[in-house]
């Protein structure tokens, strides 16, 4: 349950790994706005063309309506169903049949019975939830209208909407707040006329709504799904603060009549307060919320909620060149980009991406799912839930570089709540120790495998997201932390200590049953035995474990142990077409798929850092030619995982030709929201990451200055992007070459900066700025 107390002590979790600010960065002076802000000159027609508010736990579209104004509303815990154990009980005696068959190559077989007696029941899991409509509406006829604009401002995460309309000057805003958990709207008119408006809550949940006073009062419940009874209770409360006028509560809504302005604030919540808990009060809640808030002036809740955007948003500053384009409405704009190079808009996107990730997840609120925050269905396209074998982990991939380390404090979270209800799943479906995740998860953590054994049966989503947990520790290498979270590594690593199989033929171990995400191998058949990305998580997770347990003194024999087992899984293959191998056999070739989405062997280049192009020359020419094969163009997620890889590659202009498609409208909506299609947020966050490893990776004590920069950005400059070690960076470059640089080191230490082939180690003092002599760097 979120309250003031929990959303505090969320942000002091990651404090002592927080950024510094370059100066650059943290200037609080006038900004180009041109580089952080989406405009229009027409309402939204439709959801993908409305505009995102959020604070974390509560979010709107803004559709930036005339006559009528639509604010699409969600709450992070609102999803259907209630706590539930899906796993099967006659899974664990029947996983040695499994593994057996698939051993012996009767891989159809083992696929059916995996379908028959090892999947979740239910074979779904619960989806997130739309809380419904606030609907704003002006009675009276049609009139016309001027001067219309509807703008999203990524700098003050406002959204405002502004026409003039019988000679009346309209202008409405709207936020989300976070020291307040609110979202606010303000109207106001100017010039002769006065304003009325409907205020009404159209719930898409089992509420009631009713009109007291100055208030509308939604209470209900959630959705039951697939079996799972509903558990929550749901409760919103909206109240309207006039400016003159008269406001009339008429059955289920607000009546006003001839204002000059006036305010309304959104509160809602549920009864959810973990996984396995539904006790909380959101009745509660939200008449708490709303009491806060009523002797604060509208100004101060808006400079509040500004100031506290600015401190995550204004971090981090990216001017990439040109911004030309937006003289041009956004819509236009992207249209407009597959036609020339439009720098100002990747900068845009980038800017964006950021945004979407402050707004969807904040210390205290749920972690960012398939949509972020945002979705306006009761039923949304794959849940709208958590999918941890790519999805999910996409997400937060900009958030260490690009200085957002409290955005990580809800994914924190989730993993700690997953290595609670994994630990069952470990237990009863494998007999394991430790704990276990599959490819999907929920509100109700719900981790045994789904969908199907196409799909459903890979064992590797929780070990996975530990790799996160091991980011937020080397970007801010604060011990305190990597001693929280080192249970949930040990414990994930634990499982594959007691699951793990050899391989009869080569002696190695592998991971059985398990697949490579979502792609089948022969027909319509994904299982199969240690496929290359379940042996490149392993490598990362037992590597990270153990140097987390020698980082912190203890554990000395699991840590020789994991070290032992890791030389001992099978390694990465090169096929017969000079590919990367996706599984132990060299089946890519016969794959029915061969453009499929995911590229799941690549993990071991991106985000990984195992496959690199100087230390291991072999395997990065191989994981070139899987790219190749698998082409540039697929769903946008798909296609920023793409960017990204290119990018690792050092193909600078190769990972900016796909970042131009995934920036185009094929796979940008008008609201730049990423397109899959249909909607998926991961694009956005995986498009932000690829521009930031375009300009700069880092590896152990190594930075690279622009390792991948492509001939679209010859000048531009960033500042306040976080490397590996707990360092910032400012850079600057012309002609493709870096004429400023400027670290600042979080500790004393020191740092090998590199561009090109050439090396310069550097001596950093704590908290000070140290400018990079760049003579040694450009010859």
């Amino acid at each position: 349950m979120v309250t003031r107390r929990t959303m505090l002590e969320g942000s002091l979790m990651l404090a002592a790994g927080a950024c510094v600010p370059t100066p650059l960065a943290a200037a609080g002076g006038q900004r180009d706005m041109a580089g952080h802000r989406l405009w229009y000159r027409q309402p939204a027609a439709e959801w993908t063309q409305a505009l995102p508010i959020g604070n974390g736990r509560i979010g709107a579209m803004v559709f930036g309506g005339i006559e009528a104004e639509r604010l699409q509303l969600n709450e992070d815990t609102l999803w259907s169903g209630g706590p539930y154990d899906p796993v099967n009980p006659l899974a664990r005696e029947a996983l040695p049949q499994v593994r057996r068959l698939i051993a012996e190559g009767r891989f159809a077989e083992a696929h059916d019975l995996a379908n028959a007696r090892v999947m979740a029941t239910p074979l779904v899991q619960m989806a997130y939830q739309t809380f419904g409509d606030l609907l704003l509406t002006m009675p009276g006829p049609s009139a016309p209208v001027r001067d219309y604009e509807r703008a999203l401002d990524l700098d003050s995460a406002i959204a405002t909407t502004r026409f003039t309309r019988n000679g009346v000057h309209h202008e409405r805003t709207v936020f989300a707040s976070t020291g307040q958990q609110l979202l606010v709207v303000r109207h106001a008119v100017s010039g002769e006329g006065t304003l009325d408006l409907d205020v009404q809550l159209a719930p898409a949940q089992e509420m009631t709504v009713r009109a007291q006073g100055d208030r509308l009062i939604a209470r209900g419940r959630n959705r039951a799904a697939h079996g799972v009874a509903a558990a929550l209770r749901v409760a919103g409360l909206v109240e309207i603060r006039p400016e003159g006028g008269t406001l009339t509560a008429e059955r289920d809504r607000l009546l006003l009549r001839g204002a000059r302005a006036v305010t309304v604030l959104v509160a809602m919540g549920t009864s959810f307060r973990r996984f396995d808990d539904v006790s909380g009060d959101p009745d509660a809640l939200v008449a708490d919320w709303i009491a806060a808030a009523q002797s604060i002036p509208f100004a101060q809740v808006q400079a509040e909620a500004m100031a506290e955007h600015r401190r995550l948003y204004r971090r981090v500053r990216i001017d990439l060149g040109d911004d030309r384009g937006a003289a041009l409405p956004t819509d236009e704009r992207i249209r407009a980009a597959q036609t020339r190079d439009d720098p100002g808009l990747a900068a845009l996107y980038f800017n964006y991406g950021r945004y979407l990730l402050i707004g969807s997840s904040r210390p205290g609120s749920q972690a960012s799912n398939l949509q972020g925050i945002w979705n306006d269905s009761v039923d949304p396209p794959w849940g709208s839930k958590y999918t941890i074998n790519i999805n999910t982990q996409m997400n937060y991939w900009p958030a260490e570089v690009t200085a957002l380390p409290e955005c990580v404090e809800p994914l924190v979270r989730l993993v700690r709540d997953l290595a609670a209800s994994g630990a069952r799943t470990a237990r009863e479906m494998y007999g394991a120790r430790g704990w276990v995740a599959h490819h999907n998860t929920d509100l109700w953590r719900a981790s045994a495998p789904i969908d199907g054994a196409r799909w459903g049966l890979w064992p590797m989503g929780g070990a996975w997201l530990c790799t996160h947990l091991w980011a937020r520790w080397d970007y801010g290498r604060d011990k305190a932390f990597l001693r929280d979270i080192y249970p949930l590594m040990q414990g994930a690593a634990l499982f594959f200590v007691d699951t793990l199989q050899t391989d009869a033929r080569t002696g190695r171990l592998v991971t059985s049953p398990s697949l490579s995400p979502e792609n089948a191998h022969h027909g319509d058949i994904a299982i199969c035995a240690g496929p290359a990305m379940d042996q490149q998580i392993l490598r990362d997770l037992f590597d990270q474990t153990a140097q987390a347990a020698d980082t912190l003194g203890i554990d000395a024999a699991f840590a020789a142990q994991l070290r032992d087992l890791r030389a001992r899984l099978a390694p990465d293959q090169i096929g017969a077409q000079g590919q990367l191998q996706e599984w132990q056999a060299d089946w890519d070739a016969q794959a029915p798929e061969p453009h499929h989405r995911h590229v799941s062997h690549l993990y071991g280049l991106f985000p990984s850092q195992q496959i690199d192009l100087d230390a291991t020359p072999a395997l990065a020419a191989a994981a070139r030619k899987s790219l190749e094969l698998r082409g540039d163009k697929a769903t946008g997620w798909a296609t920023a995982w793409r960017a990204n890889l290119w990018a690792r590659l050092r193909e600078g202009d190769h990972a900016h030709e796909i970042l131009r498609f995934l920036l185009g409208p094929e796979r940008t909506y008008p609201n730049m929201f990423d397109a899959h299609p249909p909607f998926q947020i991961d694009g956005n966050f995986g498009g932000t990451a690829a521009i930031a490893e375009m300009l700069v990776q880092s590896r152990g004590e190594e930075i690279l200055l622009l390792p991948a920069l492509p001939s679209a950005w010859p000048q531009g400059s960033v500042q306040g992007l976080r490397v590996r070690g707990a360092c910032a960076l400012d850079l600057a470059w012309r002609s493709g070459k870096p004429v400023r640089v400027v670290l600042i080191s979080d500790s004393d230490a020191e740092r090998v900066v590199r561009f090109g082939e050439r090396r310069l180690t550097v001596s950093l003092k704590a908290g000070r700025a140290h400018r990079v002599p760049l003579a040694p760097l450009l010859g």
